[in-house]
C-alpha cells in the first residue's frame, strides 16, 4: 500500500531510507519501508502484506529464515516499489542487513547509542557515527562507510536515526488495523 507524497520534480530527490519487520503473533512479519528528506519528512511510505512461513521453511531455513524473510522477501521487495534512490537506507534489524546482498544502495545498521558510546570513537572498521547516531555497515560492504559519508546530507546531522522506526511499526499497526475493520 504505497502512500506517495512526493513532489515530482527534474531533480532527484535527496531522501534517507528507512527499512524495518515486524513481528506479530497472529499475522506473522511486517515490513515498513519509509523514505525522509534530511529534514525528516517524509516522502514515501510501503509495507507488505503479512509474511508467515510455513512450518517446512522454518525446519529447511533454519538459521537463515530471518535474514531470508527480513531481507531477500520482504526488504528486497519494498527497495524495489520506491521512486526515489536514498543515499543509505537504515534498518533496525540485523536481519534485514542480507537486502544489502541484492541492492546497490548502502544499508546499515542503526545502533542505540548510550551515554558511555556518546563519547568514544567507534573502533570496529564497520561501525561508524552517522549524525547523532552509530551505525554498522552490512558485513563484506565496508566501503559503504565512505560513500555514505560523502553523501551525507549536512541538514540531516541532528535526525535521530532511531525515531522513524517507531513512526513505521505505527504505520504498520494502523494499516493492519484498518485492514481488519475493513474485512
Amino acid at each position: 500500500m504505497p502512500l506517495r507524497m512526493s513532489v515530482t520534480s527534474q531533480h532527484p530527490v535527496v531522501c534517507l531510507g528507512f527499512l524495518s519487520v515486524i513481528e506479530n503473533a497472529d499475522l506473522g512479519f511486517l515490513g515498513g519501508y519509509l523514505l525522509l528528506n534530511p529534514a525528516g519528512r517524509p516522502l514515501e511510505f510501503h509495507c507488505t502484506a503479512p509474511v508467515r512461513p510455513n512450518r517446512t521453511q522454518e525446519i529447511l531455513y533454519g538459521a537463515a529464515l530471518r535474514p531470508f524473510l527480513y531481507g531477500e522477501l520482504i526488504g528486497q521487495t519494498l527497495l524495489a516499489k520506491s521512486r526515489h534512490t536514498p543515499l543509505v537506507v537504515c534498518t533496525d534489524s540485523p536481519a534485514a542487513l542480507a537486502a544489502r546482498d541484492t541492492s546497490q544502495i548502502p544499508l546499515v545498521l542503526v545502533q542505540a547509542v548510550d551515554a558511555a558510546s556518546t563519547s568514544r570513537q567507534p573502533s570496529a572498521p564497520n561501525l561508524f557515527r552517522l549524525g547523532q547516531s552509530l551505525v554498522l555497515t552490512a558485513p563484506r560492504f565496508e566501503n559503504d562507510r565512505q560513500v555514505i559519508c560523502q553523501a551525507w546530507p549536512s541538514q540531516a546531522e541532528q535526525l535521530d536515526l532511531l525515531e522513524p522506526f517507531e513512526r513505521i511499526r505505527e504505520a504498520l499497526m494502523e494499516a493492519q488495523a484498518a485492514a481488519k475493520q475493513a474485512a
